[in-house]
């Protein structure tokens, strides 16, 4: 029965991102038909076997994206073995598994990398080995030409810039009161996806707030402040906003950089950038019980945490992606990959979703559990 279910709801995804309309206040990824039309009639060549390895299996979101695989591993006849590091800041454990793979000489790889920067030398090998690798969830920027032959993933700086949006329309009439505070907590600054979505936040704050005539001081973790660009100094800004990245990536340390965060008494919103991230500060928020009551909370992704937090009204909306979409398509850019066929990326769509709309056709499939 549990199977059937999977199969169902696989089968109504798929038929969504193929016929769904772009929706220009939830829809992130815009027009996801070209991506998806490159696999139609696909069939493997042969009984392919595939390697993923993913951030790590602490989050429902990675079984999400497993039970996409499973059902286009089913479809396709091509069978694959998943691995990753316990936390997504086990860096050095995530490239270990990824050179064994190499070495085991696969028909294709599929790689979530936690630190895009860390497997720049093992895409290069498996390039040379002849190995196909798809990037899913996160890009890798810098990757050696040739060495990934497709890119599963959400619109990351338009997912974040969503959410910046949606917090900045929430508190700027708050600014004629005096300076405020705005946070935002990402679980790290290493992978793509992450800094993309965080630089996508903080930009379109400091777009929107500039329009408006007000200045925006970016504050805290290094690799955000010095990509991008402030428009004033803490002292002088009518909006500081605070970026907060842990020690390492667990929902504990998410939870500790928001509870001080939340006792700051200038603070009035605060995003957390990811799962990890959100369920992080709602964690944090149980202890002091501040937003929804004072304080705008927006968090990203899914999960059962995050879902009643949005839908009891603790935090204003989320952002969610598709992992189960993003795993079900890895297998078919790497069937597709180890045919030999050319390769365009991806994108898949990503919504935001509050209490209002959180039940809508084109949502509730993408919020997974």
């Amino acid at each position: 029965m549990k199977k059937m279910m999977a199969t169902l709801m696989c089968a109504a995804l798929v038929g969504s991102l193929v016929s769904a309309p772009v929706f220009a206040e939830t829809n992130l990824s815009g027009d996801t038909t070209e991506g998806i039309a490159q696999f139609d009639g696909l069939k493997a060549n042969e009984a392919y076997d595939f390697q993923i390895v993913v951030k790590s299996f602490q989050s429902t979101y990675w079984q999400a994206a497993l039970q996409g695989m499973d059902q286009a591993a089913e479809e396709l006849g091509v069978t694959y073995t998943a691995q990753g590091p316990n936390s997504e800041s086990d860096i050095a454990d995530q490239v270990n598994m990824l050179n064994s793979a190499i070495n085991g000489a696969p028909a294709g790889i599929g790689l979530a990398a936690c630190d895009t920067a860390s497997v720049l030398e093992s895409l290069q090998a498996a390039k040379d080995a002849g190995i196909p690798v798809v990037a899913f969830d996160t890009g890798i920027a810098d990757a050696p030409e040739g060495s990934v032959a497709a890119t599963v993933v959400t619109d990351n700086s338009a997912a974040g810039a969503v959410a910046g949006e949606k917090i900045y329309e929430a508190v700027k009439d708050m600014v004629a009161d005096g300076q405020i505070r705005i946070g935002e907590i990402n679980q790290d600054a290493t992978a793509l996806n992450i800094q993309q979505r965080g630089t996508g936040f903080i930009n379109k704050i400091i777009e929107l707030a500039t329009a408006d005539g007000y200045t925006v001081a970016v504050v805290g973790n290094e690799f955000y402040v010095n990509a991008v660009e402030s428009t004033a100094s803490e002292a002088d800004a009518n909006i500081i906003l605070e970026v907060s990245v842990p020690a390492q990536t667990t929902v504990e340390l998410c939870a500790a950089e928001a509870s001080a965060m939340l006792n700051k008494e200038d603070l009035v919103a605060i995003f957390g950038s990811n799962q990890t991230a959100a369920e992080g500060l709602l964690a944090a928020n149980a202890n002091i019980g501040v937003l929804g009551n004072g304080v705008i909370g927006v968090g990203f992704d899914a999960g059962s945490t995050i879902k009643a937090a949005v839908a009891d009204g603790t935090m204003l909306g989320a952002v969610t992606q598709s992992p189960l979409m993003m795993g079900y398509y890895c297998i078919y850019a790497l069937t597709a990959a180890a045919n030999g066929q050319e390769l365009i990326d991806v994108p898949t769509d990503g919504y935001w979703y509050d209490a209002s709309n959180m039940d809508a056709e084109e949502i509730a499939p993408n919020l997974y559990d």
